[in-house]
């Protein structure tokens, strides 16, 4: 649900096998204000739209970054929601580990690797130690549910 926007960007841009020009990349960080104001257009139409509060916090912010540098809205530290913290390191490692077009899977080692260099720049640096803490689990339920 939290590339729910992703569904308003171009195939083209989605699957585009190469590096994304400066304009393709710009169109695709549209997909995380599109999915918040997709999810709160839904939670105006429920009884209960407090349910979907997480959705919403987590499509637009999972591409936010500890240190400012993210996006859509720049936030930094702990203004990003947690949920949206927690994603972001979520979203990093199963696009690492998973084939694309554009690229191979990389090795779960590296992967873990490149997300605690993001401690602190990219990623929120205590998320991330629980994260390193519990690799063992998140491999095994990665290779349980790998497609292809």
């Amino acid at each position: 649900m939290h590339d729910i926007g992703k569904v308003a960007i171009s195939d083209n841009i989605l699957l585009k096998p190469g590096k994304l020009t400066k304009e393709e990349f710009e169109e695709m960080k549209k997909h995380t204000t599109i999915g918040e104001q997709t999810i709160k257009a839904a939670q105006e139409r429920l009884e209960d739209p407090g349910l979907l509060d997480v959705a919403r916090e987590i499509a637009g912010g999972h591409h936010e970054k500890w240190d400012g540098s993210g996006y859509p809205r720049g936030l930094k530290g702990k203004e990003i929601p947690l949920s949206a913290r927690m994603m972001a390191i979520a979203d990093v490692y199963d696009a690492l580990i998973s084939k694309r077009p554009y690229k191979e899977p990389f090795p779960y080692d590296e992967v873990f690797d490149i997300i605690k260099k993001g401690s602190g720049t990219h990623f929120d640096p205590e998320l991330v130690d629980v994260f390193i803490e519990l690799r063992g689990l998140f491999n095994e339920i990665a290779k349980k549910y790998q497609s292809g």
